[in-house]
């Protein structure tokens, strides 16, 4: 009888114990990279970067075209060239693609720097979003739901229409 009652008393301790850990906590998760998509400022900030990087790469093309066509007219021109002249030209041809190289490199730097400032401040926005819904339906953790975002489970509330919703979108 008293093994019974031991045991008894184990059980409703675990029920107890698993009812107060389940109450604790509530954990909810949204997939980060589809609000921010959705986001029309995103496509804003996206079109803004395209068209930069297609400004950056139409000079650079630019570039190319004309180093191209200067190293076949130096190539069609070295027979009759002397020798000191031929090397002076591609010294000269080197130089342009170290420039060029520099030009690529540089526009590579400019186009992150304005990603960065450009998303900071959506993402600045859509994480207050989140925030708030969560606080409002009394989540206590919200977990990115994108794949290697550290989710294990997604069986907890997907609070991406409701976010969606608080934006406006």
């Amino acid at each position: 009888m008293k093994h019974v009652k031991k045991i008894a008393v184990a059980v409703l301790l675990f029920v107890a114990a698993t009812s107060f850990v389940n109450a604790q906590s509530k954990v909810a998760h949204i997939d980060v990279t589809l609000l921010l998509s959705a986001m029309p400022e995103m496509k804003a900030a996206e079109a803004e970067l395209k068209k930069l990087s297609e400004t950056y790469n139409a000079d650079i093309e630019s570039s190319m075209t004309e180093l191209r066509n200067k190293y076949t007219q130096y190539e069609n021109e070295a027979a009759s060239k002397s020798k000191e002249e031929n090397e002076k030209r591609a010294l000269e041809l080197q130089g342009v693609r170290n420039n060029i190289g520099e030009a690529q490199q540089a526009a590579q730097r400019e186009l992150q720097k304005k990603q960065q400032e450009l998303f900071a401040p959506i993402s600045d926005k859509a994480k207050a979003a989140i925030e708030k819904v969560a606080a409002e339906q009394g989540f206590d953790y919200v977990i990115d739901a994108q794949p290697g975002g550290g989710l294990i489970v997604a069986q907890g509330k997907d609070l991406l229409v409701d976010v969606k919703k608080e934006l406006g979108i």
